[in-house]
């Protein structure tokens, strides 16, 4: 949630994150203190959310799975307000088309609501989380994050990741894919070996160790992979080639994944270690990694500090807006007119529509951007405006912000079509219906305010309607103004709203 005015992070204050794997899920609440976070309490499912991934949706099973874990979790929670917990989804939430069948449930039990995060996002949120563990140096680094779903690949320095990219191959996935019935077998490992390097094939140069100094992994897989080349690599401290090697022999012994037994490897990792293997052994060959070190911070770390920085009014999202705009060009004077005109009939309406302060946000930075568009063509230029507002990468939002962004640049003007609600739930629908109402207001008026102060007008919120009142005669006088505000009472009648003139 986006921090309000009042809101502010004092000395103790607690956070927490819930990191929606699909390999596991992980649960962090942490008390800020100097500025830094301590965690006081962690929690860490294997819930193998992707394991039930078929045809791109969810099975029953995995969703109950899932669920019956939050709702442990939900037990931890009491101590953290909601707007100060929140709670993210990876690669099987990204790829599961019937996610909502999980995440409406998911937001109840919790009490907040769900972000499925685009697999960039999670790049950053994994580097933000690993840069807080390491030294405060100038040295470039490559962090690389092994899921169950995806890879994630980071090139930064300090605390700015500079390039960032997310790769479909995780050790659930791949345990899937290429270890049937868990059975072992050296073609089977070759496989799932050649996938990874096929994958990385693509981004080879950039993420080469000649782009980088030093080489840090992150999650589970690779810190167990670590533990296991300390007690059978003879490789003590971090990962070498030789280690996996070594490793990777001792594995390949075994006949089924049931039947790996290795001093150090918990049981729930067992159908994880291999395909694991397959992809770091992979990412050493192909980008020429001679020794990777490990660090404790991972993604729901990285939540947290994302969180502190929207709560101390950093928050990236803005950042990712103003560069939206620059890259644009956006005529920043028009931009402004519509996001104060929008501000005055959000806060006019907030309370009779139940809006709150994410919708608030919406609106706002649709404002900003609901222009850009133009710099590819003038014709159609709100549904250009949507496609990169839906389609960018843009820090610190998530897929579901970024959908609801476009719906609102799309809407702003036009028929509305069912079609462009396509990728909400439709328990969302109503609300972003009004939301398109009041932006589309505030589009309305904005080529007057250009010219002119707008007069004093009164402007008054029911369930189900606006109303608004003109001085005398000042529709008379802006005749084009007073057709577009007719047009658009038409419209809210399709919608269930009534817009009254006076």
């Amino acid at each position: 949630m986006t921090s309000t005015s009042d809101d502010t992070l004092a000395e103790g204050s607690l956070l927490a994150a819930i990191d929606l794997g699909s390999n596991s899920f992980h649960l962090l609440i942490a008390r800020i203190e100097h500025g830094a976070m301590r965690p006081v309490e962690s929690l860490a499912e294997k819930v193998q959310l992707g394991a039930g991934l078929e045809d791109d949706r969810l099975s029953q099973d995995a969703i109950d799975r899932g669920l019956a874990c939050l709702s442990r979790f939900a037990q931890l929670l009491g101590s953290v307000t909601p707007e100060r917990v929140r709670v993210v989804g990876t690669n099987a939430l990204r790829m599961a088309r019937n996610r909502r069948d999980f995440t409406l449930p998911a937001s109840r039990i919790l009490g907040t609501r769900v972000d499925v995060i685009y697999g960039r996002e999670e790049a950053r949120l994994v580097y933000l989380g690993v840069a807080h563990t390491l030294a405060d140096d100038l040295a470039s680094r490559l962090v690389i994050d092994i899921g169950g779903g995806s890879t994630e690949l980071v090139i930064g320095q300090r605390f700015e990741p500079q390039r960032l990219e997310s790769l479909q191959m995780g050790c659930v996935s791949y345990g899937k894919d290429y270890f049937p019935n868990g059975r072992i077998s050296g073609d089977n490992y070759r496989r799932a070996y050649d996938k990874a390097r096929l994958l990385l094939a693509p981004i080879r140069h950039e993420y080469h160790a000649r782009n980088w100094q030093d080489c840090v992994g992150s999650s589970g897989t690779v810190r167990t992979i670590e533990l296991l080349l300390g007690l059978h690599g003879g490789c003590t401290g971090g990962i070498d080639r030789p280690g996996l090697r070594k490793l990777e022999k001792k594995l390949l012994k075994f006949r089924t994944m049931d039947d790996i037994n290795l001093e150090g490897l918990a049981e729930q990792r067992r159908n994880v270690i291999l395909p694991g293997m397959a992809i770091i052994s992979a990412l050493f060959d192909v980008l020429g990694i001679e020794r990777m070190r490990t660090s404790t911070g991972a993604l729901r770390e990285g939540v947290i500090y994302d969180l502190m920085g929207r709560l101390s009014h950093e928050d990236v999202r803005e950042r990712s807006i103003n560069a939206l705009m620059q890259r644009y060009s956006v005529d920043t004077e028009t931009a402004d007119i519509v996001e104060r005109r929008a501000r005055v009939f959000f806060d006019a309406a907030r309370r009779a529509w139940q809006l709150d302060t994410q919708d608030r946000e919406l609106l706002r930075w649709t404002a900003r951007t609901h222009e850009l568009g133009l710099a590819i063509a003038h014709k159609h230029f709100n549904r250009h405006t949507a496609y990169v507002l839906r389609n960018a990468d843009l820090p610190g939002f998530s897929q579901e912000e970024q959908e609801q962004l476009a719906v609102l640049a799309i809407g702003q003007r036009g028929k509305l079509l069912e079609e462009i609600y396509a990728d909400l739930g439709a328990a969302e629908v109503p609300r972003m219906q009004r939301l398109i109402c009041l932006f589309r207001l505030a589009v309305c008026f904005k080529h007057v305010e250009k010219l002119e102060r707008l007069p004093d007008f009164t402007l008054e919120a029911g369930p189900d309607s606006l109303s608004f009142t003109f001085p005398s005669r000042w529709l008379e006088q802006h005749p084009l103004t007073a057709r577009e505000l007719a047009s658009e009472q038409e419209l809210y009648k399709k919608m269930g709203l009534n817009l009254f003139i006076g």
